[in-house]
């Protein structure tokens, strides 16, 4: 057995399988277990993870409500330093936290200790917004009396996170609940659940409380989040994912008016303005296609570039995607993994397939890696036609279709038109275009002149069909917060 293998093994052997509920481990009621794939190999790896019931998740739902007045009333400060020590908790165990990741997700070991430095940020970020939630006193219009605005904690919400990013999806939501004073039952992605099982073991060692943050893995992630959305103790949802998921978990939500949180999905415009440096653009696409093998809902999914430089930012870009390394991301100098499943690359080779067939151009990639796994070439299309399906489906893949303009408003209707508004990206070189075209585009988040925007310290989320709501900066924490109005009179 190799030393990698080995750690491994260790690894998945140390990390426990089971529901944590009110402060212990457990099976669940049903005693089931499932698998979780190596997207690598397309094999299982040696663990079987604990498959909760919806009356597992009534029991955990029933420890949040518990565990929610103290919580609540917890100093703000001791909130901020548990949080804090879960920030540097990560930070020393980002070696076991990357390889969890790798395992089941598949990036590379590199890529995997980015997430680890950005999904432990909010923690810290969070730590030091829990001391920093603020009102306001004012004298009514009137005279005859004072106004005081104060905010109070939502109260029990679910977490639901996806596989992509096990992580930073996990710690962006369990970050803003612990600072505004929530409790938790956490459901993440069943294709990854060991990454959540090691953070909870953080968040113990931190000194969270029972009860506190509650973690239910199970692979009928439609039963559990039916039951608890239908109790109208639970306050609050917040959810990462697709659209249709968002949009059903929104219904039933509407309810018992249960407060929502929607990050759902993208189909980014990657704008390129005759003005740009193109070699900045063409690094900048790819950070911004390939950051996760563009397994993202920030993914840029459509290139469109003015006619003038795009056969110069095609031929960049394809020569770029075709020199990286594809590879199982605990091998040294692996650049992309494999896709996360068989049939999301089925998914990604068909709308390959289709762009091609209505006469786009292959330019990188195109196929299947000749490998075990999930793996497909990093691609890159030209003269992709406005009929191919990719352009109007959100691709999470390893796939960048070029598509011409001619003037700035051609460029900003061709973005614009989708149902899509999570994220957009813009290279110019032209102030007057890099504020004007952003402030046209209609998404939730801009990047200008780069192609990775996420921080822990700025507000992340979508309009349109692409959610509701923000996560991180100041206004991350606001979504677990519930306005108060106290009116004072006084006497003359």
């Amino acid at each position: 057995m190799s030393d990698a293998t080995s750690n491994e093994s260790e690894l998945l052997a140390r990390v426990p399988h089971g529901l944590y509920i009110a402060g212990e481990w457990g099976a669940g009621t049903g005693g089931r277990t499932f698998a979780v794939d190596d997207p690598a190999t397309g094999e299982p790896l040696d663990v079987a993870v604990a498959d909760a019931t919806a009356a597992d998740a009534l029991a955990a739902l029933d420890a949040a409500v518990a565990a929610q007045p103290d919580w609540a009333s917890t100093p703000p400060r001791e909130r901020s330093e548990m949080l804090r020590r879960a920030f540097q908790a990560c930070m020393d165990r980002a070696d076991d936290l990357a390889l969890a990741m790798t395992l089941e997700m598949g990036k590379p070991l590199a890529e995997s200790h980015g997430e680890v430095r950005y999904g432990a940020e909010f923690f810290r970020w969070f730590a030091e917004e829990a001391v920093r939630i603020d009102g306001r006193y004012t004298v009514a219009p009137g005279g005859d009396g004072r106004i005081v605005v104060t905010s109070r904690p939502v109260g029990p919400a679910l977490l639901i996170t996806p596989w992509n990013f096990p992580l930073a999806m996990l710690t962006r939501k369990i970050g803003a609940a612990a600072a505004a004073g929530c409790t938790m039952v956490c459901k993440p992605s069943e294709v990854t659940p060991i990454t959540a099982l090691l953070l909870m073991t953080i968040l113990i060692d931190a000194g969270f409380p029972p009860g506190v943050c509650n973690l239910v893995t199970t692979t009928d992630a439609a039963a559990l989040s039916t039951t608890l959305l239908a109790d109208p103790r639970l306050r609050k949802v917040s959810f990462t994912g697709s659209t249709k998921v968002g949009k059903s978990l929104h219904e039933a939500a509407s309810a018992n008016l249960q407060r929502v949180s929607l990050e759902l999905g993208g189909n980014a415009p990657f704008v390129v303005l005759a003005d740009a440096d193109v070699d900045a653009a063409i690094e900048g696409a790819l950070a911004a296609k390939m950051r996760n093998g563009g397994e993202a809902c920030t993914s840029a999914n459509r290139f469109l570039v003015h006619a003038s430089i795009a056969d110069r930012f095609t031929d960049g870009l394809a020569a770029r995607m075709a020199a990286l390394r594809l590879g199982r991301g605990t091998e040294p100098d692996v650049d992309v993994g494999p896709m996360i499943r068989e049939r999301d690359r089925a998914k990604v080779a068909g709308l390959v397939d289709d762009a091609v067939h209505a006469g786009a151009a292959v330019r990188a990639g195109g196929a299947h890696a000749d490998r075990p796994g999930w793996f497909y070439e990093p691609t890159v299309l030209a003269e992709v036609p406005a009929e191919a399906e990719l352009l109007d489906t959100e691709i999470f893949g390893p796939v960048a279709p070029v598509v011409t303009f001619e003037t700035v408003d051609e460029a900003i209707t061709m973005a614009n038109a989708t149902e899509a508004g999570l994220i957009s990206y813009l290279y110019t070189q032209n102030l007057d275009h890099a504020l004007g075209v952003a402030e046209a585009l209609e998404a939730g988040m801009v990047g200008i002149n780069r192609g990775v925007v996420s921080n822990p310290a700025a507000p992340f989320g979508g309009i349109k069909s692409s959610g509701l709501g923000r996560e991180g900066g100041a206004e991350g924490i606001e979504a677990y917060r519930e306005t108060q109005y106290i009116g004072i009179a006084l006497s003359d």
